[in-house]
């Protein structure tokens, strides 16, 4: 499966458009990323915890889109995006979305 975030694919010829893909996935926080948070909340720095558990997200929301697509029968999805909501406080909604596609 082919994911761009580009309009088209060099080399290649875009014959149907099949829809939105799209794949999405929860995430909340738990109490001991939380507590080490508000630690380096005081000293500063990054918060790798996070950091881990948003590309996680990330990673299962692209393949939940990967699937989707698939599911439609397309060889190819462009244009794709990711974007977080705040669900409730301390979750998140990770979405993956873009035009899946038939190539020739």
């Amino acid at each position: 499966m082919i994911l761009t975030t580009t309009e088209t694919i060099p080399n290649k010829e875009i014959t149907e458009i099949l829809g939105i893909a799209r794949g999405s996935t929860v995430r909340a926080r738990n109490i001991g990323r939380d507590i080490f948070a508000s630690i380096k909340n005081i000293v500063g720095g990054e918060i790798s915890e996070y950091t881990k558990l948003q590309a996680h997200a990330r990673e299962q929301a692209m393949q939940r889109l990967v699937e989707d697509a698939r599911s439609l029968g397309a060889d190819a999805v462009v244009n794709v995006r990711i974007t977080t909501a705040m669900v409730m406080q301390g979750a998140a909604e990770i979405l993956a979305f873009g035009t899946a596609v038939k190539l020739n």
